[in-house]
C-alpha cells in the first residue's frame, strides 16, 4: 500500500456482496491460468498484500474478515510461544473441498500470516493442511523472528 493510502476500514466489507459462483470461477479457473506455475506462491502473497490494505488490529478483526470474505469460520485452537494453530470450517469450506475443481487455501494462509504479523509486530509465515475427511483446514502460523 502506498504511503498516501489509508487502510480500508473493515466496515466496508458489510457493503460488499459476494456472488459466490463468480468468485469461485475467477479464483479456481482464471487466476491459476493467468498466474501459471507460480500460482500458489503468488496467491499467498496476494493474501498478505490484502491484509496490509485492510485495517486489521485484533484477532477478532481477522475472524470477521474471514467470514465477510466468505472464507469460513476461523478459530484459534492452540497457542504456543512461537506458533498458533487455527481451524477453518464452514459450509463454504466443505463446498470448496467437494467441488469439481482443485481448491487451495494459499490466499487465506497469506492473509492470516500478514494479519498476525501486523497484530503481533513479529515476522511470521503460515502453512495450511487440508483434512478432507472432516472438511476442515488447519493453518499453522509460525513466528520466524
Amino acid at each position: 500500500m502506498s504511503k498516501n493510502q489509508a487502510a480500508v476500514p473493515l466496515t466496508l466489507l458489510d457493503k460488499l456482496q459476494n456472488p459466490g459462483a463468480g468468485y469461485d470461477l475467477l479464483r479456481y479457473y482464471s487466476l491459476p491460468e493467468l498466474l501459471g506455475t507460480e500460482a500458489k506462491t503468488l496467491l499467498y502473497f496476494m493474501g498478505r498484500n490484502l491484509a496490509r490494505k485492510l485495517d486489521i488490529q485484533t484477532i477478532e478483526d481477522i475472524y470477521f474478515t474471514f467470514e465477510k470474505l466468505g472464507w469460513g469460520k476461523l478459530e484459534l485452537i492452540k497457542k504456543k510461544r512461537k506458533e498458533q494453530i487455527f481451524h477453518l470450517m464452514a459450509d463454504s469450506v466443505a463446498n470448496r473441498l467437494n467441488a469439481p475443481f482443485e481448491s487451495e487455501f494459499r490466499m487465506e494462509a497469506g492473509f492470516l500470516a500478514e494479519s498476525m504479523q501486523l497484530i503481533k509486530d513479529e515476522s511470521c509465515e503460515c502453512m495450511e493442511e487440508v483434512n478432507n475427511k472432516i472438511l476442515q483446514v488447519e493453518f499453522t502460523v509460525v513466528y520466524t523472528a
